[in-house]
């Protein structure tokens, strides 16, 4: 596992995909959750390498199913993500939700995406 190499991948790409697909995803919360539970310094390095590198995978732009095929496109990421999260559910705490609500909130109204 590389953790680092995931990390920078997830913090340089996170935010501007989730910027361009959000409204298309059924996942966003939960993938904004992860987000922030990856970045949370309470949160244990294991869990941490599982979300970023499931968090990575969201991001990179070549994957099993490209993103742009309509309908298909975000099937696997969601699987891997909801794969990822099912193994680490208990750290994903409910401010990590409140605060990934929060963000989509803000983003829906034309807000700006922050970390």
């Amino acid at each position: 596992m590389d953790l680092t190499r995931d990390e920078q991948t997830v913090r340089a790409g996170f935010w501007p995909k989730l910027g361009k697909v959000f409204a298309s995803i059924p996942f966003a919360e939960d993938a904004v959750a992860a987000y922030y539970c990856a970045f949370d310094r309470a949160t244990p390095l294991k869990v941490k390498g599982v979300l970023l590198g499931a968090l990575a995978y969201f991001v990179l732009p070549l994957d099993a199913v490209p993103d742009f095929l309509l309908g298909l496109g975000f099937t696997d990421d969601m699987a891997v993500l909801l794969a990822a999260i099912s193994m680490i559910r208990t750290h994903i705490r409910p401010e990590h939700y409140d605060k990934a609500r929060e963000t989509l909130a803000r983003l829906k109204t034309g807000g700006k995406l922050t970390a």
